[in-house]
């Protein structure tokens, strides 16, 4: 075996060298260099990023490598000088890691797209880059290694002498104008340094196209060399609820009564137990099979970038609201939703037909059977997990289809256990009608985000807190006994659970009533309507008497239609903003939310409240809450724009604001906090990456702003 993989070694070696002599081989990358902070001050480290467009078909080997006799790795030397000194190795940025088929062992490998930085620290007034840089990439047949100088790269200050320069391990900052790009070398490699001064002609420092030979892509915002692109959030949430709601679909009139009938099916032989088990647990593998390709066709269909449009866009939000009230209406007996009978009766004859086929389209059928009561539930879980990632409704209905399977692989293994359960009757028909409840009130929470991104104003939060009190006082009644739907049995006596669950449910309506007159209710914080869509608010009124808070220049555009939580003086514009923080010199809160968005409202109601949170936001910062998926608002003539991230031509403020995270931040999450200078770079990684998670924490919160604080007064001491 080590023979073998030595000659496949050697021949490889050969074959690359060969292939490296011909002439024909792809033309080397196009390098493009910029810098990740375009105004450091002496002692800064910044950031020398390294991008190239990859051809297709071809991938280029990163500067991740452990192997120890493998590909040629992607590396750039730096000759030192007074300037500046590296700071560590350098390292890749989208680079996927794999097992290499030929030298077994993990490698690096850009696709489509290269990009590489290297830290460095700025030592004084004049910095000259000189480089050696080496690399290799291969097409399927072949490999080509490239390499080149860059020399001489001069990259000066404007010199305005400002002390002494530093050292490497001094720590003393000492401001240092904007680089300026003096000459481009001529190697091997092209260089391309168009990036030049940022207040003058920067071409891809901002989220505006400026003309039609502008092509630069968008350039993400780091921090102390890390990038402040967000991450996807997790996915237990998500796992947790579909399990949940795949436990209640177990307990409707349509799916109970069927449990100890299908594993029946499975143990009538009782001299092949150990073939019934198998039949019983590859029945559960393939409900789960069925709803995880329902998970994959909606993934499918709607895809990523769909899933901000199915959020908050009022057409999909409409027929939300009409799907909901329909099967809301279906829960309460009105009438029976039922898929068509040639599609059961085809599917039942398939199952028919025996061996695994045949339990395949058993399990085929019962999910079709039961379609009339776990629908409402399986869309609900649907919508709520199409929201911008493509993995989401296909993990929601793996989570589902475990839970709802569970039972049936369970039962088949210890079939004792299906005498212990409950005996069908009218509790079920009582648990359906409780769904119907729960999906009326749903119903109206898709129709109240329509609402406020259309700013109708027709459900304002005391509407909308009205119909809660009498949908879930209805339901409370219910339980009790005192109302009765058609297919409801006789109910002669009342049991300690329902009583239990009517105590739970009157009490929440007693919670909501003082909402009515202005009570936060916080525990419901992101599932209501803002405080600002509400006519009587006592605490607005007390705050509107003694004066808004907060810093602003001028009146913002834009407020007579959008509001900034807990009645703070703030922007709605982003260059409004940004111009505002220069003017009073402080550093600027950006607030990236919806209309439609429950973190955002808990965020505001829970931390934004706190009075050290509050009055750090209100004193120290100028705040920009930047709605991004109010789809209403236009721009103001003249402000009209073509976005460097869609290449679309932008008219709307909420297509401004996604324009603006996407391509700053690359991610379209909400809330994103942001705190940035006057010159727009970052004084904190954003809260919605990896150093904040948990930002419902007011403690932390408050040492995030804090952080931002003492990083923008550090910057502007001289």
């Amino acid at each position: 075996m080590k023979l073998f993989k030595t000659f496949i070694l050697f021949t490889f070696c050969i074959l690359t060298t060969a292939t490296l002599a011909q002439p024909q081989g792809p033309p080397p990358p196009k390098f493009k260099i910029t810098f990740s902070n375009n105004n450091p001050q002496t002692g800064d480290i910044i950031e020398v990023i390294f991008k190239a467009d990859i051809p297709a078909g071809i991938h280029m080997y990163s500067t991740y490598n452990k192997c120890d006799v493998g590909p040629l790795k992607f590396e750039v030397k730096f000759k030192q000088n007074d300037g500046f000194c590296t700071q560590g190795a350098p390292f890749s940025l989208g680079d996927k890691h794999i097992i290499d088929d030929i030298f077994n062992c993990e490698v690096g490998e850009f696709f489509n797209k290269a990009e590489i930085h290297q830290k460095i620290k700025i030592l004084g007034n004049e910095l000259k880059i000189e480089a050696n840089i080496e690399g290799q990439w291969c097409s399927e047949t072949a490999c080509f290694n490239f390499g080149g100088n860059i020399t001489p790269l001069k990259v000066s200050a404007l010199l305005k002498a400002f002390g002494t320069p530093t050292l490497c391990d001094d720590k003393s900052i000492k401001p240092i104008e904007t680089f300026v790009v003096d000459t481009v070398p001529k190697e091997i490699i092209v260089i391309d340094t168009t990036q030049t001064d940022t207040d003058k002609n920067c071409t891809n420092c901002s989220y505006k196209v400026t003309d039609a030979s502008d092509n630069a892509k968008c350039q993400v915002k780091t921090f102390n060399g890390q990038s402040s692109e967000t991450e996807k959030e997790s996915y237990w949430g998500l796992f947790i609820i579909a399990f949940l709601s795949g436990l209640a679909g177990l307990l409707t009139p349509c799916v109970f009564p069927m449990i100890p009938m299908t594993i029946s099916f499975f143990m009538k032989d009782e001299k092949s137990r150990r073939r019934s088990i198998i039949n019983g647990l590859f029945f559960g593998l393939s409900i789960v099979l069925i709803y995880v390709i329902l998970g994959v066709i909606v993934s499918a269909i709607f895809g990523e970038k769909a899933g901000n449009f199915l959020a908050t866009h009022w057409l999909p939000n409409i027929l939300f609201f009409i799907v909901f009230l329909v099967f809301a209406f279906s829960f309460f007996g009105a009438f029976e939703i039922m898929l068509p009978s040639w599609l059961v009766n085809k599917v039942d004859r398939q199952a028919d037909k025996g061996g695994y086929y045949g339990i395949f389209f058993m399990a085929l059928t019962l999910a079709i059977v039961s379609f009339s009561c776990t629908g409402p539930i399986v869309s609900s879980v649907l919508v709520g997990s199409a929201n911008g990632q493509f993995e989401r409704p296909i993990l929601a209905m793996l989570g589902f289809g475990l839970a709802f399977a569970l039972p049936f692989s369970l039962f088949a293994i210890f079939p004792s256990m299906l005498n212990r359960l409950p005996k069908s009757g009218g509790w079920l028909n009582s648990v359906k009608v409780v769904f119907g409840f729960l999906e009326l009130a749903l119903a109206f929470k898709f129709l109240s985000i329509v609402d406020l991104t259309r700013h109708w104003h027709i459900l304002d939060r005391e509407i909308y807190l009205s119909l809660w009190i009498v949908i879930f006082g209805l339901m409370g009644v219910y339980l009790l006994g005192k109302i009765k739907f058609s297919h409801d049995s006789d109910l002669k006596f009342l049991k300690v659970p329902r009583l239990l669950f009517a105590v739970a449910t009157l009490s929440f309506v007693m919670y909501l009533i003082p909402g009515l007159w202005g009570a936060p209710l916080k525990g419901l914080a992101g599932y209501l309507p803002p405080m600002s869509s509400q006519d009587f608010d006592i605490n607005r009124s007390i705050r509107e008497a003694n004066g808004l808070v907060g810093n602003i220049c001028k009146k913002p555009s834009y407020s007579e239609s959008l509001h900034v939580p807990l009645g703070l003086n703030g922007y709605f514009d982003y260059d409004e903003a940004i111009a505002c923080g220069k003017e009073l010199k402080k550093p600027v809160f950006l607030d990236f939310t919806g209309h439609g968005c429950v973190n955002c409202r808990k965020m505001e109601e829970k931390v934004w409240s706190d009075p050290k949170v509050y009055k750090i936001l209100s004193e120290e910062y100028v705040i920009a809450s930047l709605y991004v998926d109010d789809h209403d608002v236009k721009l103001k003539e003249g402000e009209q724009f073509t976005g460097r991230y869609s290449g679309a031509n932008v008219t709307m403020l909420g297509d401004k604001n996604s324009e603006i995270q996407l391509c700053y931040f690359k991610g379209l999450s909400q809330p994103l906090y942001c705190l940035l200078d006057g010159n727009e770079n970052l004084l904190h990684l954003p809260v919605d990456t990896k150093v904040y998670k948990n930002y419902f924490d007011k403690e932390e919160f408050y040492k995030f702003l804090e952080a931002g604080l003492a990083e923008f007064k550090k910057r502007n001491k001289k």
